[in-house]
């Protein structure tokens, strides 16, 4: 079974410190819900569910959850640090109203902020997540720290979990692979007459079956309803030579691999087999280029300029590669004027795209470990279809 271990959660804290350090931090809050929890589950290994959560890291001494009272015995069982502290300001996050919890041994902002000064008096902490806080609570951390210069410590998480470790690259090779299996059932099984709840129900079930810890979306949509970057499924009856356009995405400890190649439902028209030689092609380009020190921008620019030449320029909406991690979208995301290099270490996912043609829209999207000489591809079932693709032009997993 793949996971963190606790060592790599100490040192990712000792990390943190080292840039703290440089900006004159003397604590970090890093704050998640359950819909922004990747720098929460990084540094503290704590997925809230319906409520908020926290983890506060010191400069010195160890660092300590932050929770609500419905969720205790849950992040206790979770969390990386055994010193967890319930915050009434972190209650279920879906209502207004001030829920009592009379069991509840609650600490409060302030008391916080007396055990951080019991050497010196803060002069300056981090706050990761502001992006993603309510504004009342960012509030009530003002308050609490008046006269504390409070920074937004955003960034050193990003650059922190821009490069992965062997154990994340496994927790990611494993959600591939389970996103593999749930998405053959769909393929195998894909027939007219189905709907697509009941196509992506194969996926949710089988995925699950295998071991996800979530499945954050399963998109498909099918004939003219994948004329759309993204959508759910509905209760529209798949037909016979309905284009299939379906990403999922498979959650393994925090970490999400997704994946998304087109396939048909019933007979294949040669137009559509023309559309998807596009994307096929597209991402063989795509591909060539990413490897440790290649500028990331490369990538970009020669997709578009396939498209370009290819007279499909006006169908290509977005950028053809992103991040992943724990996020399924997560920096890098570069666009054609990118600086950045790619670095041994990186995970990306290609998402080669064309939406709003006349034959069609669909991406093809994998995940991939960047290394010194090129990639690995954690999706062993991308490039079987495509290589079937190019090989016979028919999508088969036999």
């Amino acid at each position: 079974m793949v996971n963190i271990p606790k060592k790599e959660f100490v040192d990712r804290v000792e990390k943190l410190r080292a840039l703290m350090d440089e900006q004159g931090m003397q604590a970090c809050l890093i704050y998640g819900d359950e819909y922004r929890k990747e720098n929460l589950r990084y540094i503290g290994n704590y997925w809230p569910l319906f409520e908020r959560g926290a983890v506060m890291v010191p400069l010195t001494g160890e660092p300590f959850i932050i929770a609500a009272p419905e969720g205790e015995m849950f992040c206790r069982e979770m969390s990386a640090w055994p010193d967890v502290r319930l915050l009434p300001e972190f209650n279920c996050v879906t209502v207004p109203d001030e829920i009592e919890y009379p069991l509840a041994q609650y600490t409060s902002l302030d008391e916080i902020r007396v055990g951080l000064e019991s050497g010196e008096p803060l002069k300056k902490i981090g706050v990761a997540g502001i992006d993603a806080m309510p504004a009342p609570l960012m509030m009530k951390i003002e308050q609490s720290f008046a006269g504390v210069d409070i920074a937004d410590a955003g960034d050193l998480l990003f650059k922190l979990r821009m490069s992965k470790s062997a154990h994340e690259v496994a927790c990611l090779q494993e959600a591939a692979r389970i996103a593999d299996e749930g998405y053959k059932l769909m393929i195998r099984q894909v027939k007219p007459g189905m709907t697509e709840l009941e196509l992506a129900s194969l996926a949710y079930g089988e995925c699950t079956r295998q071991g996800a810890e979530s499945i954050p979306f399963c998109l498909l949509t099918s004939g003219e309803r994948v004329n759309t970057i993204i959508g759910r499924a509905s209760r529209k009856v798949i037909e016979d030579g309905d284009l299939i356009m379906a990403a999922i995405a498979v959650q393994v400890e925090g970490y999400v691999a997704t994946l998304n190649f087109p396939f048909v439902a019933g007979e294949i028209s040669e137009e559509q087999k023309a559309f998807i030689d596009l994307l096929v092609e597209a991402e063989d380009i795509a591909l060539s280029h990413i490897k440790a020190g290649a500028r990331q921008s490369e990538v970009v620019r020669a997709v578009k300029a396939y498209f370009k030449d290819k007279n499909v320029t006006e169908y290509d909406l977005y950028p053809p590669m992103h991040g992943c991690g724990l996020a399924e979208a997560e920096s890098p995301y570069p666009d054609e004027h990118a600086e950045a290099l790619f670095e041994a270490g990186m995970t990306v996912n290609t998402d080669i795209s064309l939406f709003g043609h006349p034959h069609g829209s669909n991406r093809i999207e994998e995940s991939l470990l960047v290394t010194e000489t090129g990639y690995e591809s954690m999706s062993k079932l991308v490039r079987q279809l495509s290589g079937t693709w190019k090989e016979r032009r028919i999508i088969s997993v036999d």
